[in-house]
């Protein structure tokens, strides 16, 4: 396949706080070669997550940032535009870790087909059932470890994990209550994901208002944000619970070290647990996650939300959605 120009966001220099202009730009080049045993994507949808902003920066993490005048790294979905490898042709359909790009190639052994999911658009089996539904699952399920009865709360709980999770954990027999940024949002877990409760941390305190909504205290804690949100939810919770540490957004933008949470000590007086989680340490055991999540949505226990934007041209401006609330759902950029 002949394809002559490939338009990559490149990373001009690393953010400090909030991505600003000229800390990305959009170049234009020749597309990459595929190399033996390699595909050349050519992509369909970006996936736009809070880790977007921890891979641009030259901090200890899960994996290596990216490096100054590299594209942009994202989960990605496309089809196959030329192959080298035996394992897929031109035309099939496959998700991975790419860029932000038209074209990128991949490693044929890194590719996923899409899951199989009745009745559910390619948008969503790529934003919800590829990595984000597992994350939800794992993370609570694995994790979070909870039982019928017990008071699970939820931070970002409008955003496409914690959305997902609130959902699970109420298909399991928990009391559910979630925690967003605005009455929207808050309504919108109630009156269609069926959460017990929601508080708007926007509005009120969060630490008088989780011992208004968990009188029995909590038992788990999925937490998406880090910072005064967790503090408080760590502060209410039970002896022997359990905290999901999956995101911490409240910090991406930090210039300087974050304090530790003032309720620390109960960690020890509770006999809390404390985990941190990625999704990568279950990419082993994805099919179990598809076939659990399938069963949910065919039952109508799982719902979700998207937000599409249009245009690699507009990935920088959609990111930056992220670490504003303003966005509605799972983030995506829909290139070709």
């Amino acid at each position: 396949m002949s394809v002559s120009v490939n338009r990559q966001w490149i990373l001009n220099r690393r953010p400090v706080g909030e991505i600003a202009d000229g800390d990305l730009v959009l170049r234009t080049s020749a597309p990459p070669v595929p190399g033996d045993g390699e595909v050349l994507v050519r992509t369909t949808y970006l996936s736009l997550d809070p880790t977007n902003r921890t891979w641009m920066s030259d901090v200890d993490q899960y994996m290596e940032p990216v490096r100054i005048g590299d594209p942009m790294r994202s989960i990605a979905m496309g089809v196959v535009a030329e192959s080298r490898s035996g394992r897929f042709k031109s035309g099939d359909v496959v998700m991975t870790l790419g860029s932000w790009s038209d074209y990128f190639t991949a490693p044929a052994a890194a590719l996923t087909p899409p899951p199989r999911t009745p009745g559910v658009d390619v948008q969503a089996v790529f934003g919800i059932f590829y990595l984000i539904g597992p994350t939800a699952y794992f993370g609570l399920m694995e994790v979070g470890a909870p039982k019928i009865g017990e008071t699970l709360v939820v931070s970002a709980a409008a955003g496409a994990v914690g959305s997902l999770v609130g959902q699970i954990g109420k298909a399991i027999g928990c009391r559910v209550v979630g925690i967003a940024g605005s009455r929207e949002k808050c309504d919108w877990l109630i009156e269609d994901l069926g959460f017990d409760a929601a508080l708007d941390y926007k509005s009120e305190a969060v630490g008088p208002a989780l011992r208004r909504l968990c009188p029995a205290g909590i038992d788990v804690y999925f937490d998406n944000v880090g910072g005064e949100i967790l503090d408080a939810a760590m502060g209410q919770m039970n002896l022997n619970g359990r905290i999901v540490e999956c995101g911490l957004i409240a910090h991406y933008n930090d210039t300087a070290p974050a304090p530790g949470p003032g309720n620390y000590p109960r960690i020890l007086m509770k006999r809390l647990r404390v985990q941190g989680f990625i999704i990568t340490d279950f990419m082993a055991r994805l099919p179990e996650a598809f076939r659990a999540l399938t069963t949910l949505h065919a039952a109508g226990r799982l719902k979700w939300r998207l937000h599409e934007v249009q245009g690699l041209e507009n990935a920088v401006d959609a990111v930056k959605l992220l670490y504003s609330g303003g966005n509605r759902g799972k983030l995506l950029v829909k290139v070709s």
